[in-house]
């Protein structure tokens, strides 16, 4: 599990393809403090197991899996990589609770500067609609950032200059591909509405949610509705 705040930007010493899949090396000096054999480091969000260390740098094995569902096959030497260590029990969650596991890849559309922060919009594959929302969280690129608006192509995000100097933001052109992880909540509630819907469908029963009741009524209501995700914000 991770927070979506990069600890360190990592350079790609080399990626070496093989016919299981590949080895990644990469340089890094914070991420391996306490980092043991086995741990897990994100790399662009993908969450990569730890295989060697060998002074300031680390070395990652990638699945097939990996290479052919995120942006690490196509990393080259000298390529620079966002780095976070998996969080410890007890940790401040300051971005939103990330897994690691990357959902689908997205490509930058546009950047422009407006005041003090960057926005970018970023393509919204067909895999994620329905799981970004305005004000919800998103993962790009291991990074966790707050959706401004959402249309049925696309998403946007404004960058303060804080993420931009602490993270590969700061050389986001249009045309780049970047890693994307749904926030894992918005998986659950998803999938506890179409599973709702298609049992109500199974029984017989109308699949349109009732009226939203009065918020007094609303605690006394058993079972998950989607009247009541609205009361609460959903």
């Amino acid at each position: 599990m991770f927070t979506g705040l990069i600890e360190e930007v990592g350079s790609v010493l080399r990626l070496t393809k093989v016919a299981h899949g590949a080895h990644l090396h990469v340089r890094a000096t914070t991420v391996l403090e306490g980092t043991r054999i086995g741990d897990s480091i994100a790399v662009n969000g993908a969450c990569l197991t730890v295989v060697t260390m060998n002074g300031g740098s680390f070395a990652v094995d990638c699945m097939p899996e990996t290479l052919e569902h995120t942006t690490i096959g196509s990393l080259r030497a000298g390529d620079a990589v966002n780095l976070e260590r998996a969080m410890m029990l007890g940790d401040r969650l300051g971005g939103h609770l990330v897994l690691g596991h990357v959902d689908a890849v997205g490509e930058v559309v546009s950047v422009k500067v407006r005041s003090n922060a960057w926005e970018i919009r970023i393509t919204l594959p067909p895999t994620l609609r329905g799981f970004v929302a305005p004000k919800g969280s998103i993962t790009v690129d291991g990074i966790s950032l707050t959706v401004t608006d959402v249309t049925d192509h696309d998403f946007g995000l404004s960058i303060i200059p804080h993420t931009l100097g602490v993270t590969t933001l700061a050389t986001v052109k249009a045309g780049r591909l970047v890693n994307l992880e749904a926030d894992v909540l918005a998986r659950y509630v998803k999938q506890a509405m179409e599973t709702m819907s298609q049992q109500a469908a199974d029984s017989g029963e109308m699949a349109t949610p009732p009226a939203a009741p009065a918020p007094a009524e609303t605690s006394s209501r058993s079972g998950l509705t989607e009247a009541i995700l609205r009361d609460y914000g959903f």
